[in-house]
């Protein structure tokens, strides 16, 4: 009697840069010192392009807060050895940068929500007008509109940051956003996959159900 054929192995969807980008991000959002350091000097060794990191540092403080983002910047700049640039064009407040950030995030987060965006900037203003501002200017033009890292791998990070802090509000919010950036339903699945471990088997029930009306809708 013959044995039955091995299961299929599953393929990685994701390129091994993006999944350490992804798995910095989980980093970034739930780790303590010492294993933040420890994820920081594999992103140095690997093979990721350093501007992706200091983009998702940069983007860690809207969905991690500001003391993370901090804390993670310090332990990039030891693990890589890379100083700081000497300047950045987003960090010029004049009247003429402000207004671009209110363009490139309405263009931003329009391509997040798609059919819903409307919607969101109505629900935003009733939670408070200066809050959709702030997503609009400083989240989607300020940070995630920054050309230095697709929007795509941005929001695969947000998927996996959400999902590590059980933001199911937010997750279904960017599960959507993902997809709508240009991420396969296989590129979600295997940030799940790398979330899963970090979090309650009740989480993962959640964030599964959640993903599997995301993706039938």
């Amino acid at each position: 009697m013959t044995a039955p054929p091995a299961p299929a192995r599953k393929l990685p969807a994701l390129d091994d840069a993006t999944r350490g980008l992804v798995e910095l991000a989980v980093s970034i959002a739930s780790d303590r010192e010492v294993a933040l350091r420890e994820a920081m000097a594999r992103a140095a060794a690997a093979r990721i392009d350093p501007v992706w990191v200091e983009e998702l540092i940069l983007q860690s403080h809207l969905f991690s807060g500001f003391p993370r983002a901090l804390n993670a910047a310090r332990e990039w700049r030891r693990a890589s050895g890379r100083h700081a640039p000497n300047g950045d064009p987003d960090a010029d407040p004049a009247p003429a940068r402000v207004r671009a950030w209110y363009a490139r995030g309405q263009s931003t987060c329009a391509t997040v929500y798609g059919d819903t965006y409307e919607r969101l900037r109505a629900n935003i203003r009733e939670l408070h007008p200066a809050l959709d501002a702030w997503m609009i200017v400083d989240g989607y033009g300020k940070v995630l509109g920054r050309p230095q890292l697709d929007l795509r791998r941005r929001e695969l990070c947000i998927v996996a940051v959400c999902a590590v802090g059980e933001q199911d509000r937010q997750l279904h919010a960017h599960l959507r956003g993902a997809i709508n950036a240009g991420a396969s339903p296989a590129d979600i699945d295997e940030v799940l996959d790398i979330v899963a471990p970090r979090v309650s088997d009740d989480a993962v029930r959640r964030f599964r159900l959640l993903w599997d009306r995301v993706r039938a809708a």
